[in-house]
Parts: C-alpha cells; sequence; structure tokens
C-alpha cells in the first residue's frame, strides 16, 4: 500500500495546513533538516550531464545547508539582542500566548506578525537580556499579509539590518530566528529569559503565491518553530529578508521583507485597544480566531463557527474554505471536507497545499487520475513542494506507472532526505518494476527514517526470499510477528525458516 498525505491532526509529516495560530502556546521545535549524502549521490549518480549540473547545484546548496546546520551558532553569529519574545495578555491580564518580534528602528519600531497581537489587550516584549518594555502602539496592521509594525516605549535599541527579499532564488541559504512557545511560561516566570533565542538553518526552496494569488511566500527548509510567528528570516549576510509566518514540515512561509520595507517609517499610531475595536468586524480575525481553536485548543466546532464567520463576509476567501476542510475533517466529515476543498481549488488553482490536499482525497477515493491532475497541478505552481513529488509517486504507483513515479520520489528525497515515507513510496515503486536491490535499498532508508509499515516488512521479506537470505527474511517475518502476532501467513512461513 503505497502511503499518501492530506491533513490529519496533529500534523507533523503531512502537508501542514495553513497554521499561522494566533496563540501557538504548544507544540515542539521540529528538527533542523538532516541530509544523508549517500541517498543523494545515489539519486545523482549516473545521469545526463544537464542533470548532473543541476543536481550538483542542489547538492552544493544541502551541503551548505548540512555544514551550517552542524556548526555553532556563533559561527554565524546574528544580532539576538534584537529579537525579542511577545507576551499577549488580554483586558483580564490573562496570558493568550506568545510570539517573536524583531526590532528595526533604534527608536523601538518592532515587526511581527499581525495575528501574534490577536484579541490582546497588552503586549510585552521581553529582551534577550531579560529585560521588559511595554509596546506603546501599533503603526502598522496588514491583516491580509499578516504583518504588524509596533512602537516600543521609548529608549535606544538593537536592531537587524534589513535585506531585499527581491534578490532571494532557489537553495539560498536562509535562517530563522525565533522564541519557542513551550519556554514561555518560564520567560513570564522568575527566568529572564537569557539564551532562548533559537536559530535554524535551511535553504529557499521556491518563492511562489499561496492562496493569495497577489503577494508571494518564501517556501523555506528552515523550520520555524511553534512561537516564531513573527520572527526574522535572515541571509548569509544576516540581513533579514523575510517574517516567519506559517509552521510546518516542509511548509514554513516567511512573508518577504520587500511587502514590509515601504512602512517602516510609518508615524500614525494606533492604541491595542483602538486595535480591539477594529477587529470585532474583520473577516481576518475572525479567520486566525479559528485556526487557534483549531490548531491549538483541538476544538473543530468553533473552529467551524468563526470559519464560517468569515465566508459570512466574504465567500471567496480561500484559506478559510481550506481551513473549514481541515476542521470537517476533524469532525469526521470526510464529504463536506471535499466540498469545501473544492470550493478552495476552484477559488484558486495556483494554490499549491490546497491542490495537494485535495488529490489526498481523491486517492483514498480511488480517482487516481483526478489525484494525479491535482497534484501535478500544486507542483506546476510549486515545483520543490515535497509532498507533492511524495503524493504523485504514490499515485502513479497505483496506476502502475512506477517508471514515471521514480524521479518524483527520488526529488522528494532529493529535497529532503530524511522523508521516511518517499522512501517507502520509492522502495514500492521499484519493487512494481523488479528492481529489487533499489527497492530493498529504498524500503531500509524507510526503516532508518521511522516507518514501520506491515507493507514494507512482507515486501522486504519477498525481497530476501527471492534473493537467497534466508536468515534476513525470517527477520522480517519476527517483525511482521511483533506488529501483528496472530497472522497465519507469517506463522507459516516463519515455522518453515525454522525448520
Amino acid at each position: 500500500m503505497d502511503k499518501i498525505f492530506v491533513n490529519q491532526f496533529p500534523l507533523i509529516t503531512e502537508n501542514r495546513p495553513i497554521t499561522r495560530n494566533p496563540y501557538e502556546i504548544y507544540g515542539i521545535l521540529y528538527l533542523i533538516i538532516s541530509l544523508d549524502f549517500q541517498c543523494i549521490w545515489h539519486y545523482f549518480n549516473p545521469m545526463p550531464y544537464s542533470q548532473i549540473k543541476k543536481s550538483l547545484v542542489l547538492l552544493l546548496a544541502l551541503a551548505l545547508t548540512w555544514t551550517l546546520s552542524i556548526q555553532p551558532v556563533h559561527a554565524y553569529a546574528v544580532n539576538k539582542s534584537a529579537v525579542v519574545l511577545l507576551v499577549a495578555k488580554d483586558s483580564a491580564r490573562k496570558m493568550l500566548g506568545t510570539g517573536t518580534g524583531f526590532i528595526v528602528k533604534p527608536e523601538g519600531v518592532l515587526v511581527t506578525n499581525y495575528h501574534v497581537l490577536l484579541d490582546a489587550a497588552d503586549i510585552t516584549a521581553v529582551m534577550s537580556s531579560g529585560d521588559r518594555v511595554k509596546v506603546k502602539s501599533v503603526l502598522k496592521v496588514d491583516r491580509e499579509k499578516d504583518f504588524a509594525l509596533l512602537q516600543l516605549t521609548e529608549g535606544a535599541y538593537s536592531t537587524l539590518e534589513i535585506g531585499d527579499s527581491d534578490q532571494l532564488k532557489e537553495f539560498d541559504y536562509l535562517s530563522a530566528l525565533g522564541f519557542l512557545s513551550q519556554n514561555a511560561l518560564q520567560a513570564n516566570g522568575q527566568s529572564n529569559g537569557k539564551g532562548m533565542v533559537i536559530q535554524t538553518f535551511g535553504f529557499v526552496l521556491g518563492i511562489h503565491p499561496q492562496a493569495q494569488t497577489d503577494f508571494p511566500f518564501i517556501y523555506t527548509t528552515a523550520s520555524f518553530g511553534p512561537g516564531f510567528s513573527g520572527g526574522p528570516v535572515v541571509n548569509q549576510k544576516n540581513r533579514v529578508v523575510g517574517v516567519a509566518t506559517v509552521e510546518g514540515r516542509s511548509i514554513n512561509l516567511a512573508l518577504p521583507i520587500n511587502f514590509i520595507k515601504p512602512f517602516l517609517d510609518s508615524k500614525d499610531e494606533m492604541s491595542l485597544a483602538d486595535l480591539l475595536k477594529a477587529d470585532k468586524n474583520s473577516k481576518e480575525a475572525h479567520y486566525y480566531r479559528g485556526n487557534y481553536y483549531l490548531y491549538v485548543q483541538g476544538d473543530p466546532d468553533k473552529a467551524v463557527k468563526e470559519f464560517e464567520s468569515v465566508l459570512k463576509q466574504d465567500d471567496s476567501f480561500v484559506l478559510a474554505h481550506y481551513d473549514l476542510a481541515a476542521a470537517y475533517q476533524s469532525q469526521g466529515q470526510a464529504d463536506r471536507a471535499i466540498k469545501e476543498y473544492e470550493r478552495a481549488n476552484a477559488l484558486n488553482p495556483a494554490f499549491p497545499e490546497g491542490s495537494s490536499n485535495l488529490g489526498g482525497y481523491y486517492f483514498r477515493q480511488q480517482k487516481y487520475e483526478q489525484a494525479v491532475k491535482l497534484f501535478k497541478q500544486a507542483l506546476k505552481a510549486y515545483p520543490n513542494f515535497i509532498q507533492a513529488h511524495s503524493n504523485l509517486g504514490a499515485v502513479l504507483n497505483k496506476l502502475n506507472r512506477s517508471s514515471e513515479a521514480v524521479p518524483h520520489l527520488e526529488k522528494a528525497i532529493q529535497l529532503d532526505p530524511g522523508f521516511g515515507i518517499a522512501y517507502f513510496n520509492l522502495g514500492n515503486a521499484h519493487i512494481n518494476l523488479d528492481n529489487l536491490d533499489e527497492a530493498r535499498k529504498a524500503y531500509d532508508m524507510a526503516v532508518e527514517k521511522g516507518i514501520d509499515f506491515l507493507s514494507l516488512h512482507w515486501n522486504l521479506h519477498k525481497i530476501h526470499s527471492r534473493q537467497g537470505r534466508s536468515v534476513d527474511a525470517k527477520r522480517e517475518l519476527e517483525i511482521i510477528l511483533q506488529i501483528d502476532p496472530q497472522n497465519p501467513d507469517a506463522q507459516k512461513k516463519f515455522k518453515e525458516l525454522s525448520r
């Protein structure tokens, strides 16, 4: 059985929904990308010169990312004193959640995500030194692009240098900085908050529009942990090129900094109280609140009400349809989820995550040709979409088109060498093509990456048996019986090999 991803909760390795969680209270930092150059070399060799040349560019980018990710952070020091933890509280002084911000003007102008401010009557900036500074006012809010400029109380502040996001290219180095939400209580209590800025490393996967067609996001492998929202994404010169906005496996999205540059000198000030009033009728406020209920509180019923409120105001709000689908899925209402994904796809066929998730549902319904069309549609919008490559490979296997599947699965592994499902699907492709050695290598890598499917071990048993490795075949039967102790076929074969 090939494995394909659609949204599920909780999500670690699947196509992540657009989880710009307003409060981001819980979660863990996703692991910084780990690279296995043996599998990369296996992919590169042999191939025509033009492919080798293209692949070597990617290999160099991956090698750079690997080298940077294992070096001490101070070797690529960024001015962490300009990165701050934002603690949001409501009018009753109850903590709502945390986010990250960064200072761009010495007089205390700070950039973050709009959703970090949602429902907040009070926001405190906790400096890396442990000092606490109040947010005095709001200088600019863009709810659609999800950014805000804040003014801190009077003082002299350390800053980050702003870069040029228009200069970014695929596979350029990137680094993200932020505060994990899980550490927020410590920072808000007795601790002085020192040493809590987390830095992750990666590279640019692409710069493409997402649900909204009029502006793009930076897709990056630099991991954004829960709480990174509003934090800086910097280039190799430690200049800010983006604002961390959406986090998830291979779906880490940053808003390009050039969309914010024109407003850095804004002088108009709004109080948090005025922002609260303005947000009462805001469709974006309802949308982010729905995200909070669904992905943080795990309450799809409340989330549905918020997303429905959005769509009453604007039925063309693509993300509201998309996340309403995820809410229905959490309620077990697959038909309604499909309907919302179809609506999102009809409104914006170039929304890659929407196309891919709808393709996943069609795969489950055995509508394989429709699934292929949607995965290809997703890849047209976002050529380095790791999960879409793996999903397309899985459905092509189902259609007995495994020779077409192999390049997509190898591409997924090339971009994310830790992606176990892609190795599993690649093993399925090779066993369909009777490439037993290649299938065994792919399955072994899948196991190494934590995949433990019953069908995988049966296929490995089959391969070892056909190639005369009875000890290895018996070991796979032992694993199968650990997973399924009453399996009669495994019991029978195990007895035969034990004679």
